[in-house]
């Protein structure tokens, strides 16, 4: 049985949303209109930096606290929208010193330090490229993406570029220059500097480089399940996408306290937990700390977060504290909740609208689309399981390979790829040094996306599964999502990951991985009762035939459960890239 629509507040209730009535803004949106919302810079230049910070300086918002940081300590600092240009145009000015210019790569290896969200914005001040890493990636990730994206500049702390890059630093010759966040001018390990020393000694006026709206702006890599990551390239026109995604799809307002609590490390941690919340003038929160239940509700209460975008796994493991820890905080200022990361299951929907007041709103996009592209927007009913309707903007649709390229479905819930009509600002406009394999990604006027998903027939989408995860089993397609949702109802589940197993009948079979609640204990008796309690609920022919239950799922650091690592261990296969592993039991 599917699962209730959670109706859209009544009119009054909270605030007004930014998006008020989605089939008006769908019909009369413009990329253009989109554009003007923006300041942009004399002679028809964009620059990202300039639209998140310093545009708000001539509209006489310097004093505006603009970000937030939280130590691990529980130490905080606050920057002012003022304060936050001067420091960004120190650090331009230090590039400039270096002999960095537009188009140069920097890279920023670091944990959520103020000096990371500094260095990427003055990056961008500068005209040059922003890369941001992962501070738990090995040495090697490091390296290669480095090498990938012929870093000229480094941003780092002393422990981490000891530990991680100094054996092979001498390997990167281009690489010019390594910044220690964190260290004095003495004892300096060689061909490193401080950069505290620096930006003291750096002006705090700067001229912003007059970048054009197609100058690159940021490499975000991503991996493959084999070979080298993908650095997929994206410009300073992405910020109207940015910028309108953030106002209608997480409805951010200007006195809205934001809090995204991705790593800058992933996409959304640059597009969501920087640049939207700036450029809609609001306050952004950065928790340096890892997660932590109790650490998360008392910032949520404590900050009077408004405005909250966090992933799946985070939720889950919400979940699996308990709805009384919530309780336990005053949350009622929070106002709007999404997620993304991989698709958010029914059962955390509905549990996050019991346990906070309000559902979770699932949305959808990917490193290469740069923004959101589906989204539950708070004016519309919430359908729990679905990623929702395209952004205004974003042409969608449900397509089919063929030989001569692509055919639309038109048949509610029939499985097909998910395909966007190029054109949206933040569309990814290259893979570094793979411009075949850029190609190949658009047919017949469309960008494939690799994942399957139906659409019904109010034009909500849902997602299925990447095309390489579907199961086909006994002539049926089966998502693995699906799977998971119906095995996350069951009141031991906190995790699951599904796969398909070669099967010399059905051709696959469904295997699961379980990972379970505190107070349930792997047993016969268990594996059973969810093998029942799956084929009660999707019938024998979609239910898996076996159970294995695991103290915790791999998952890659952006929260995605990782099925092809759990069906290479399954069939002794290669593992292929697993730079992006964060947690993990075999």
């Amino acid at each position: 049985m599917p699962w209730d629509t959670i109706r859209k507040p009544a009119a009054g209730e909270g605030a007004r949303p930014n998006l008020r009535s989605y089939p008006e803004a769908y019909a009369s949106f413009t990329w253009k209109a989109a554009r003007q919302e923006l300041d942009g810079l004399p002679g028809g230049a964009l620059n990202i930096a300039h639209e998140a910070v310093d545009r708000h300086l001539a509209h006489g918002h310097g004093g505006r606290l603009a970000l937030r940081w939280l130590g691990k300590d529980d130490a905080s600092r606050d920057f002012t929208y003022g304060e936050l240009a001067r420091l960004t145009n120190r650090f331009a000015n230090v590039l400039t010193e270096l002999g960095i210019g537009k188009g140069d790569r920097v890279f920023a290896l670091a944990g959520r330090i103020p000096e990371l969200y500094i260095a990427a914005l003055g990056t961008l001040k500068n005209g040059s490229v922003f890369s941001p890493l992962f501070s738990a990636f090995g040495p090697e990730p490091v390296r290669s993406r480095m090498e990938l994206g012929d870093a000229r500049v480094l941003v780092t702390t002393e422990a981490l570029y000891r530990k991680k890059v100094m054996a092979w630093r001498n390997d990167l010759p281009q690489l010019r220059q390594v910044l220690l966040a964190d260290a004095g001018e003495s004892a300096l390990p060689p061909g490193t500097l401080s950069l505290t020393a620096a930006m003291n000694r750096a002006s705090e006026n700067f001229q912003i480089a007059p970048t054009r709206p197609d100058d690159m702006a940021l490499v975000h890599f991503t991996s493959g399940t084999t070979g080298r990551p993908k650095g997929a390239v994206h410009v300073h026109e992405a910020v109207a996408a940015h910028h309108i995604t953030g106002k209608l799809a997480l409805d951010i307002h200007p006195e809205d306290r934001v809090w995204c609590t991705a790593d800058p490390g992933w996409v959304t941690g640059m597009s969501y937990g920087i640049i939207a919340p700036l450029t809609n003038g609001a306050t952004l929160l950065v928790d340096e700390a890892e997660f932590d239940a109790e650490r998360w509700y008392r910032t949520l209460q404590n900050e009077r977060v408004t405005v909250w975008y966090t992933a799946p796994t985070a939720i889950r493991m919400l979940m699996k504290a308990g709805t009384e820890i919530a309780r336990r905080y005053d949350l009622r200022h929070l106002r709007f909740l999404a997620s993304v990361g991989e698709p958010l299951n029914p059962e955390a929907v509905v549990w996050s609208a019991e346990a906070f007041g309000r559902p979770f709103h699932d949305n959808w996009w990917q490193t290469e689309t740069g923004g959101i592209m589906i989204a539950n927007f708070p004016s519309m009913d919430i359908k729990p399981g679905s990623m929702g309707r395209p952004v205004p903007g974003v042409e969608a649709a449900i397509v089919e390979r063929g030989k001569d390229g692509v055919a639309t479905v038109e048949s509610p819930m029939k499985v097909g790829e998910l395909a966007l009509r190029p054109g949206w600002p933040s569309m990814f406009r290259g893979y570094l040094h793979e411009d075949e394999r850029y190609r190949k990604c658009f047919v017949g006027g469309w960008y494939l996306t690799g994942d399957l998903a139906m659409r019904d027939a109010d034009g909500y989408y849902w997602f299925v599964g990447r095309a390489d995860d579907v199961i086909k089993s006994a002539g049926h397609l089966i998502g693995p999502f699906e799977v998971e949702s119906a095995l996350m109802e069951h009141p031991a589940v906190a995790e699951v990951g599904v796969i398909g197993k070669p099967d010399p009948v059905a051709g696959e079979t469904v295997k699961a991985f379980v990972a379970l609640k505190a107070g349930h204990e792997p047993s016969e008796a268990l594996r059973k009762a969810l093998l029942g309690h799956a084929r009660q609920r999707l019938g024998a022919a979609v239910a898996p035939k076996d159970i294995d239950f695991r103290a915790n799922l791999p998952k890659t650091r952006s929260g995605k459960i990782m099925r092809r690592l759990l069906k290479a261990r399954e069939l002794g296969l290669p593992e292929g890239d697993l730079s992006t592993l964060e947690s993990d039991e075999k």
